[in-house]
């Protein structure tokens, strides 16, 4: 009976770029198989890189969710968001570039590609979003695969030919043991996720109303002696009139992102959750960062 030889286990850190909602923290939780970075139809919802992570029996990946990327740096905040970028392209193992076939390759675009085109690693052009029957600029972005390592079309939404996405990363990664447990899926701390959700709930239901300068502070996390999941957070936004919006009228929005909040939680930790959420106006929170 001939035996079997395992293969090499394969790592690597695994950078998501692109610009504005391309799709990349939907293509991350569906990557990992749990959601560890927040979606909504808001450009800029990820404020700094999250990392998910995939083992499998391959190997070990570690994806890093970044802020999606605006040209011109108009604030305090949209400059923060691109030295974040900038700063998670370094030192990694491999480059997913995401792009959206429904939108035209403008000057945006050509200055994400500008960030990644002299990084000497495999860099995989993800394609997403075939899922949408009229993409008029599909044909554009496939032409830039001479530029990259290998091509693939995916729908994040759907879940389209992901495995396929994680058959051609292993493929290029080198050999090597994982950096976390096998049972782990993310790095984020648990005040940072709930604060991250608190964000996605909040952009969900404000939609245009409220601008993307609001953030979320989680001050405590503590278990009651009734086992119920206390949670302490303040959402800080930079003027008055934006704290009436998300309040609502007789508080009616600011309860209802907490129990929208309040409702995953409870889903995804199993248990009952208490959360306390409050409004600060505050215009220098972005220096926090």
């Amino acid at each position: 009976m001939s035996q079997q030889i395992a293969q090499p286990k394969k790592s690597g850190f695994a950078v998501i770029v692109g610009r504005s909602n391309v799709g990349k923290s939907t293509l991350i939780n569906n990557l990992v198989g749990s959601k560890v970075a927040i979606t909504s139809p808001k450009p800029q919802t990820t404020r700094l890189p999250i990392q998910g992570i995939l083992t499998a029996p391959e190997g070990q990946v570690v994806f890093v969710d970044t802020p999606g990327v605006m040209q011109k740096a108009r604030d305090s905040l949209t400059k923060k968001l691109l030295e974040s970028v900038k700063e998670s392209l370094r030192d990694v193992d491999m480059i997913l570039y995401v792009v959206d076939p429904t939108r035209a390759i403008g000057d945006e675009e050509k200055f994400v590609m500008r960030l990644v085109e002299n990084l000497e690693i495999p860099k995989i052009l993800v394609i997403n979003k075939i899922d949408v029957f009229d993409a008029p600029y599909l044909d554009h972005y496939r032409d830039l695969a001479p530029k990259f390592t290998d091509t693939v079309e995916i729908s994040a939404r759907t879940g389209a030919h992901i495995q396929t996405l994680i058959e051609k990363i292993f493929a290029q990664l080198k050999e090597g043991e994982g950096a976390y447990p096998d049972y782990q899926l993310t790095n984020v701390s648990n005040e940072r996720w709930v604060a991250e959700l608190i964000r996605e709930k909040l952009f969900l239901r404000l939609h245009k109303e409220v601008p993307y300068t609001t953030h979320v502070e989680v001050e405590e996390i503590d278990r009651r002696e009734n086992g119920t999941l206390y949670i302490k957070a303040t959402i800080y936004t930079t003027e008055e009139r934006y704290k009436r919006m998300i309040i609502g009228a007789g508080g009616r929005g600011i309860k209802e992102i907490g129990q929208s909040t309040r409702n995953e939680l409870e889903v995804v930790m199993n248990t009952n959750v208490f959360l306390d959420l409050t409004v600060e106006v505050d215009p220098h929170w972005v220096e926090r960062l």
